[in-house]
């Protein structure tokens, strides 16, 4: 390999962290230094690192690491590839720059608010690239030394995602090959409890692209106790098997991976995929095709990408889901009058009827109680009124509570006419009236915000900017103990709603992790139309919350608040607690199936 070649490096590390920050340093000096792009995750307990660069700069790089007696015995896949030259693929890989987030997990096993993540020092026992191969040739031998008795059955159990083992698995005659079929790996523990038996007293060889995810996902099986005892897992995935067997081995196929060279094959050009609509032979994911439900990689030809652009993923047609026209939301306005001096609240229903049946037998359960907090120059009851198609949706399982911002807004007009702003002005008329407009408020606001005027109207300096939100970066901490008021007299709250700037102020909140006091907690949240603001809580630490993204599809309708933005805003939380629900429409939020069944699906985790 030369050394001006470009190159990918992979490796991850599970140990006690003793100085996050020195560490972090460390990597933004060096990484930054070397002109690596990528993506570095530091947790507690250990980092997971895929970087790019130029192959001398990420040797370089290993030796740095090396020196760190922490990464003593770390496995580095270091190989030589192309340079990215697919901007959009780049873009999604995360290689278009360099991310160094601290994290609570490395990779979030479980999306369940109430599963513990299992100890990794419970992880089943690693196997080399040829010990792995002999298994599978002596499939139903003995293994001496700690390896599988011969008295069990072999099972070959695949921890990556359908969208990857779509294109390439492991296949050994006489063994059985158990492909879990799922979106996203934190639905892994869901389907190991349900294929349990299927496990159990048998050995288990489990493998994953490099290694990583099989270290939790072991720890679990193994956790399940007596007959769970036999896990074994290939040390270096299928990257460092693809290495020691070139021609594949028994692996079928390439090896999909999380980078700008989206899979990497062996000498044996077999193509294992299909395009899921004519399901001629393909498995080239560059095209980067989506389901429109679940926005899940999928499978499609050229030939079919010219004819259709609208494609659902066979776990979306398993659920019945198809390509559907949706109209528009209705958009129905109910407005009250609230006192400014008072916590201002609006509640979707009767507290006393915040009791359902359990889908689990008699025993009633509650309802999950949402706070909705609504966007710029809002104000309670007019979020509650735009809301009332998803209040009524939702009334079996949620109540909506809806509260007005502290920051009161001035009313603010912009006239089409110079003369008439001239008159306006020199004769202290008011235009328009004020007799029939409510209070509008603001979570955040412009730095220069002096408060709500005396006058009644105020004429706009300048027309309105659709970025205007870009520079609402003030008041955050009177909302913030504002808010705290709120959970005090109205809550609990199980979850937050945020719509536009009510996303930002939400996500701000969710930002603050362990530095809100107690009486301030909540399970989850719904970020609608959402954006980031340049908040040094957003700074170098993704956000491990579950939590639920809607926002218009690209290029979508959202003139308010552009997709990339709000995907953006996704972005800084762990990938393997959130959801994202993409749609058609503009600056609202979708009521209409399937959405609404997303929606709801999401919630029902933590009923």
């Amino acid at each position: 390999m030369s050394k001006d070649e470009y190159g990918v490096l992979l490796y991850y590390k599970y140990a006690a962290i003793p100085d996050l920050s020195s560490l972090f340093s460390f990597y933004q000096s060096n990484c930054n230094s070397l002109r690596l792009l990528g993506r570095v995750r530091l947790s507690p307990n250990g980092v997971n690192v895929t970087v790019g660069g130029l192959l001398s700069a990420l040797e370089k790089h290993i030796e740095a690491v090396k020196s760190i007696s922490l990464f003593q015995g770390t496995d580095f896949k270091l190989a030589s590839c192309h340079h990215p030259f697919n901007d959009k693929v780049a873009l999604e890989c995360g290689f278009t720059s360099l991310s160094i987030r601290v994290v609570k997990e490395l990779v979030t096993f479980s999306s369940h608010p109430l599963l513990k993540a299992p100890e990794v020092s419970n992880a089943g026992r690693h196997l080399s690239a040829s010990e792995f191969h002999s298994v599978l040739q002596s499939a139903g031998q003995l293994m001496k030394n700690g390896r599988p008795a011969d008295d069990k059955q072999l099972v070959l159990l695949d921890a990556r995602n359908l969208y990857e083992t779509r294109i390439g698995k492991f296949h050994a005659p006489s063994v059985e090959t158990l492909d879990p079929g799922i979106r996203q790996y934190s639905d892994l523990p869901s389907w190991i409890d349900s294929n349990s038996e299927q496990l159990r007293g048998n050995r288990v060889l489990m493998y994953c692209t490099g290694g990583i995810r099989c270290e939790m996902a072991s720890a679990y099986i193994r956790s399940k106790g007596a007959g769970f005892e036999n896990v074994f897992q290939l040390f270096g995935g299928i990257q460092r098997y693809l290495e020691q067997f070139p021609d594949g081995g028994f692996f079928r196929g390439k090896n999909f991976v999380f980078d700008h060279r989206i899979s990497v094959g062996s000498s044996d050009t077999t193509i294992m995929g299909a395009c899921l609509i004519c399901g001629s032979c393909y498995d080239d994911y560059s095209s980067r095709c989506r389901c429109i439900h679940c926005r899940m990689l999928v499978l499609i030809c050229d030939s079919c990408q010219i004819k259709c652009d609208a494609y659902v993923c066979e776990l979306c047609q398993k659920h019945r889901m198809d390509i559907r026209s949706i109209p528009s939301v209705e958009n129905s306005e109910t407005e009250a009058v609230l006192d400014q001096h008072d916590l201002k609240t609006v509640c979707s229903d009767s507290m006393l009827s915040s009791q359902l049946p359990s889908r689990y037998g008699n025993v009633l359960q509650r309802k999950l109680r949402i706070l909705c907090l609504h966007g710029f120059r809002q104000n309670a009851s007019s979020f509650k009124g735009r809301s009332a198609s998803l209040a009524k949706k939702l009334k079996s399982i949620a109540e909506l509570v809806f509260v007005d911002a502290p920051h009161e807004l001035p009313f603010v007009y912009q006239s089409c006419m110079e003369p008439q702003i001239s008159r306006a002005s020199s004769s202290g008329q008011h235009a328009p009236p004020p007799e029939n407009c409510r209070r509008k408020y603001a979570w955040l606001v412009a730095p220069d915000f002096g408060g709500k005027s005396e006058a009644d109207w105020k004429i706009a300096d300048q027309p309105f900017d659709p970025l205007q939100y870009q520079g609402q970066t003030d008041g955050f901490d009177v909302s913030l103990a504002y808010l705290k008021k709120v959970f005090s007299e109205q809550g609990p709250f199980d979850g937050i709603l945020g719509f536009s700037q009510g996303a930002a102020m939400a996500a701000l909140l969710c930002a603050q992790g362990d530095r809100l006091k107690d009486g301030t907690d909540f399970r989850f949240v719904i970020l609608c139309s959402g954006f980031a603001l340049p908040f040094a809580d957003f700074e170098g630490r993704s956000i491990n919350l579950p939590s639920l993204h809607i926002f218009g599809s690209d290029p979508g309708k959202d003139r308010q608040i552009t997709s990339h933005t709000s995907r953006d805003l996704a972005s800084r939380f762990e990938g393997g607690c959130s959801v994202i629900i993409e749609h058609e429409f503009g600056h609202i939020i979708p009521t209409r199936s399937p959405y609404i069944d997303n929606l709801k699906d999401f919630l029902r985790r933590f009923l």
